[in-house]
């Protein structure tokens, strides 16, 4: 059937539209804003072009910037493939000339599609999965957030106190509400063992002696203050508490999360799989765009997960496997983490891990190889509709 091809190079404030036929020739190349009546305009346009042919679109992100294009393509019932920026950029060496304009790109895009047939379509998906890929795109960000700010208090407390450092977990809510109070050697050894623990005691911190005594004695090994102590301590008091708001945050979307997740109707097999809890399941709905309908069986989402080798063979050498370039990182880690719990809690898991292990693989290869079963058996529990039920491996008789 005769179509055109339209490739959508986005960015924030314009996006630029350019539509093939399918020898190739340019039938279309504009710049557009990113505003609504910009948008439906190039829409049209583009079906006018179509004549009565099918149209497909072709866009180098699958949210944020074109959101509002996607969502009135959706509303227009028009086709909608996704090319990731990486693929984009490879293509782009394969064409002539070396300079990079938004017309280029979007040519790119729009020849690709038209030659390619292993680009995935985008799909709408229902408010509850759009408001779980939200939601848990929220909660990475708060978790890098954390990150830094704990590498950073880490790293400004060392600098003034290190033996406080080495005997804090400033991860945990205690230390951090320590923090907040108390940061200088002289400052804890003033206010000594007694005194501290019923401060921290005060402010509901779990084992308040053990903490206390922890800090003092690290008080005991330095005397000495450091250039700049005073500032150093300011730094640290914030810091402590731009963690704990930031743990406050997490807590606070995964509360949200879970609510969205447990609305959806396939939360409970998806949490009767060992080592899936309520964020590591939204996380995969999000991922799939809330059901397995766009993958034609589990090698395809085993692949589309980045569990599934990919083989690298090249003249006499065979057999050469690694991992995919291109892979739903997010995808990855869900099957990947819940593998390596369930080694702890699934004694199916754990048989199949050790028989693995003694097979010669290394740890994170015998992970990675439970992970990828796991693709299978969440891919069998959502087809028939069932739940996971962990049943002890069969021990041979005597």
């Amino acid at each position: 059937m005769s179509r055109i091809w339209v490739g959508i190079d986005s960015g924030k404030g314009h996006h630029h539209g350019l539509a093939l036929d399918t020898d190739g020739k340019t039938l279309l190349s504009r710049r557009v804003a990113n505003d609504e009546p910009e948008l439906l305009k190039l829409i049209g346009d583009a079906l006018d072009l179509a004549d009565g042919r099918a149209v497909t679109w072709a866009i180098d992100m699958a949210g944020g910037e074109p959101a509002l294009l996607l969502a009135l393509l959706v509303n227009h019932g028009q086709e909608v493939l996704y090319m990731p920026g990486r693929l984009v950029n490879r293509a782009s060496d394969g064409y002539r000339g070396e300079g990079k304009t938004d017309a280029r790109d979007a040519y790119v895009i729009a020849d690709q599609a038209r030659m390619r047939r292993d680009l995935r379509p985008i799909h709408p998906g229902d408010e509850d999965t759009i408001e779980l890929k939200l939601l848990t795109g929220r909660r990475a960000d708060l978790v890098e957030d954390r990150t830094r700010s704990v590498n950073r208090l880490r790293g400004t407390l060392l600098g003034m106190f290190p033996a406080l450092e080495r005997a804090l977990d400033v991860t945990n809510t205690g230390p951090l509400k320590l923090l907040t109070g108390y940061q200088t050697p002289a400052s804890i050894r003033r206010t000594g063992t007694a005194r501290l623990t019923t401060w921290l005691a005060n402010r509901k911190v779990r084992n308040a002696k053990a903490l206390a005594e922890a800090a003092v004695e690290a008080a005991e090994r330095q005397h000495t203050a450091v250039p700049g102590e005073k500032t150093i301590a300011q730094l640290v008091h914030t810091l402590a508490e731009e963690v704990m708001a930031l743990n406050e945050q997490i807590s606070e979307t995964d509360k949200l999360i879970e609510g969205r997740f447990r609305a959806h109707e396939l939360a409970d097999i998806i949490l009767s799989v060992p080592g899936i809890g309520a964020t590591l399941g939204a996380e995969f709905l999000a991922a799939v765009g809330g059901s397995l309908d766009v993958f034609d069986s589990p090698d395809a989402l085993a692949a589309f997960a980045g569990v599934a080798p990919a083989p690298r063979d090249s003249g006499k050498v065979s057999g050469n496997l690694h991992r995919p370039v291109a892979y739903h990182r997010r995808l990855q880690r869900v099957f990947y983490t819940s593998a390596l719990v369930s080694v702890r809690y699934d004694p199916n898991s754990r048989k199949f891990y050790d028989r693995k292990r003694a097979e010669g693989k290394k740890h994170i290869q015998a992970v990675l190889a439970l992970a990828r079963r796991r693709v299978n058996v969440i891919w069998a529990l959502i087809r028939d509709r069932r739940c996971y039920q962990v049943t002890p491996p069969v021990s041979e008789a005597a």
